[in-house]
């Protein structure tokens, strides 16, 4: 599909993609999100799936711990006022998170 588009198919096109998008974000706030059918099939969505992932799942969990106790080790350096002891004791996790300093 080889089709140029001009700037007012792009406006028109992109205007569109939000009205949807409003329109599904007020259909799930106002009517959705208090049906208890909708809550008790997502609530058994979100278990099978978690059933068939878990080993995914455990992966990605153990990929994020490390990086998330480096930030848990920053946030509690940055707080007491000792960031630089943090740059001292534990260079590899510094390594992890230094796109935050």
């Amino acid at each position: 599909m080889d089709k140029e588009f001009n700037n007012t198919d792009i406006i028109r096109i992109l205007q569109q993609y939000k009205n949807k998008r409003n329109q599904e974000y007020n259909k799930y706030h106002s009517v959705l999100k208090n049906d208890p059918d909708f809550k008790m099939k997502n609530t058994e969505r979100s278990k099978e799936y978690y059933i068939n992932n878990k080993d995914i799942i455990k992966v990605k969990n153990q990929d994020k711990k490390d990086l998330n106790n480096a930030k848990s080790l920053l946030r509690y350096y940055k707080k007491n006022n000792i960031l630089h002891l943090f740059k001292m004791k534990h260079e590899d996790k510094l390594k992890l998170v230094e796109h935050l300093l």
